[in-house]
């Protein structure tokens, strides 16, 4: 790296792929700080950045360093920021919210009218330092790997979606055995569930999902949620569901075997034209959560107790890369073959 300059992965133009380029070191304010990036990971909205699908062209303007998902050290802090000292390990909250809107003045950041994204609507962690405000970074105790920081912020996903509700003794459905539905299963797991059943179409997720203590790991190709549901011995249906998918036939998979009263966070982002078997919402009383990013900072809170309370989340970990292979690792993730993918910073 020049002086000055550093390497990062860019979207330099509208179209597929990506680019890795220098750029300019971030200057910081008097509020902000530099992070030297260690390690990241690859989100599913990187690869749909990546491949240029209608949502990243819709949403993303070049150039743009991409990435969201890291764990760094601080390189450097502004004349005012006092919680952070030079060398502390960290993470951070990648919604950059205004501040200003009736939520964030009454700490409901989460719920921000106007957040702005990292690697989204502005400059990204895929890149040798990364520039935040001071209020979005979150340190984090050094016996805590770089690579499991990586995965704090969809790992908030699945601890925002999953203790949303009470697991203890509970029977918890999740649709979409992504990273995120995975991680759900290891939270609703460590947090007492009884029976976990997560269903996907996709082989390789579904034998990880098995992997990390899923009840029943269903390919719907091949069976019924109902029938899992006799298998376990079920009578009433499931009491909380996590929907990860955003396919429309999973949510109403899911309405349909919710048990009266159910409970259901929906995470996966549907299509404008989805239909929703209102029926079941209604005649079944269930309650319906959206989740959007993670709670600031409640989330983050519980996220670093899980795992000082035993939680590993490490099995979700498939491959590594260094990040000049960026191009090896976002094929691997595109594949559906992997669970998350680390690139390496520190070389």
């Amino acid at each position: 790296m020049s002086k000055g300059s550093m390497k990062a992965i860019v979207k330099t133009e509208a179209a597929p792929g990506l680019s890795l380029v220098d750029v300019p070191v971030p200057e910081i304010g008097i509020n902000d700080v530099l992070i030297r990036i260690q390690k990241t990971s690859i989100c599913g909205t990187d690869v749909h950045i990546y491949q240029w699908d209608d949502w990243a062209s819709e949403t993303i303007r070049t150039p743009l360093t991409v990435g969201h998902e890291f764990a760094g050290v601080i390189d450097a802090v502004g004349s005012d920021v006092e919680d952070f000292d030079v060398g502390d390990l960290v993470s951070g909250e990648g919604h950059i919210v205004c501040g200003h809107c009736r939520n964030c003045r009454a700490g409901r950041r989460h719920l921000c009218q106007t957040p702005n994204a990292v690697g989204i609507n502005r400059d990204g962690a895929f890149a040798e330092y990364l520039m935040m405000p001071a209020s979005n970074v979150w340190r984090v105790n050094p016996a805590i790997s770089p690579e499991i920081l990586t995965m704090f912020d969809p790992f908030g996903n699945a601890v925002h979606a999953a203790l949303s509700w009470n697991l203890i003794g509970e029977d918890v459905l999740i649709t979409g055995a992504g990273p995120i539905g995975i991680m759900s299963i290891m939270v609703a797991r460590h947090a007492g569930a009884r029976h976990i059943v997560i269903t996907d179409m996709n082989p390789y997720r579904l034998a990880l999902a098995k992997e990390c203590d899923a009840t029943i790991a269903l390919d719907v190709t091949d069976g019924t949620i109902a029938g899992a549901q006799a298998e376990l011995g079920m009578i009433e249906g499931f009491d909380v569901g996590l929907e990860m998918s955003g396919n429309p036939a999973a949510v109403n998979d899911m309405m349909a075997n919710m048990a009266h009263g159910g409970k259901i966070s929906l995470l996966g982002i549907q299509n404008r034209e989805a239909a929703v078997t209102w029926d079941d919402v209604i005649f079944k009383g269930l309650t319906i959560k959206g989740i959007y990013g993670r709670e600031m900072y409640e989330t983050w809170y519980k996220m670093t107790a899980l795992i000082q309370s035993g939680l590993d989340i490490s099995p979700l970990i498939t491959h590594r890369f260094h990040y000049t292979e960026y191009e090896k690792a976002f094929e691997v993730m595109a594949s559906g073959e992997s669970g998350k993918v680390i690139l390496d910073w520190t070389e």
